[in-house]
């Protein structure tokens, strides 16, 4: 019985030796991945100097900066703490006890597991080119999915209307404006709530990014580069922007864009 125990164990161990491997093959491929796509941002830098108010450019630039930074902090923050864990796991095998030791080997394994679903996750996103291939509204979901994650949000996203495929340069202005509107809840709002709307009307896009945050005066110049940005690429697509928001109030960002007969229904 106890030699039937061990041999269990041993085979659990090699399972999980398999595993480490391939995740360790599959970090190092994600790492190469990261390291052509750093390159290429870093190559486009230098093309946005020598251009002149490239406003798509820049905004693919931005887009890639802030998939970096999401890449690094669910790193960081997500999966560098389930391989510790992991790592305690395996640290404080017991062999004494082949219950405790069966145990502990399988939650290394499905926190394993969990970890290289993240790590694919990671993957899809490591390209800024998810706006270009599912649209907008694919985009945005997977966006919002990412800023739930952590649990400090609770975010509802929902489209109305007879949703179209906008020209690519609109959708993916569109996208930065709306990465820049969630970053600005994430950097200043504290808030625990956000609500993502898209509405289709006829001839007009209506996006609509609302949270229960701690507001600000709009009564005041607005300052922060976060709102200069917006208000810059909502010109860029001949739209409206309308701000409203109060001490203690929340906030919410309105966008407004002609819709066009070229564009394509979903």
């Amino acid at each position: 019985m106890y030699n039937t125990s061990i041999q269990g164990i041993i085979i659990l161990i090699a399972g999980i030796t398999l595993l480490l491997l391939l995740f360790i093959s599959f970090i190092i491929t994600i790492v190469y991945k990261y390291q052509q796509k750093q390159n290429a941002y870093l190559k486009d830098i230098e093309a946005l100097k020598t251009s002149h108010e490239n406003t798509l450019l820049q905004s693919q630039l931005e887009i890639q900066e802030q998939t970096f930074q999401n890449i690094s902090r669910e790193i960081h923050d997500n999966i560098g703490q389930k391989l510790t864990l992991a790592k305690l796991y395996l640290n404080t095998l017991s062999y004494q006890d082949g219950n405790k030791t069966v145990t502990q080997v399988n939650d290394t394994v499905n926190i394993m597991s969990e970890a290289i679903n993240d790590l694919s996750n990671i993957s899809r996103s490591l390209s800024s080119e998810i706006i270009l291939n599912n649209g907008l509204i694919k985009a945005l979901e997977f966006e919002t999915l990412q800023l739930e994650k952590p649990g400090k949000y609770t975010i509802h996203f929902s489209v109305r209307g007879n949703p179209v495929f906008l020209k690519t340069d609109t959708e993916l202005v569109l996208f930065r404006i709306a990465q820049e509107a969630l970053n600005n809840i994430v950097k200043h709002a504290d808030a625990s709530q956000v609500d993502i709307s898209l509405n289709y009307d006829h001839h007009l896009l209506a996006m609509t990014i609302t949270d229960n945050g701690r507001g600000f005066d709009t009564g005041l110049p607005f300052t922060g580069t976060g709102i200069q940005n917006i208000k810059k690429r909502v010109a860029i697509l001949n739209g409206c922007l309308q701000i409203s928001s109060g001490k203690e109030s929340g906030t919410e960002i309105k966008i407004e864009i002609p819709l066009y007969e070229s564009n394509q229904h979903l």
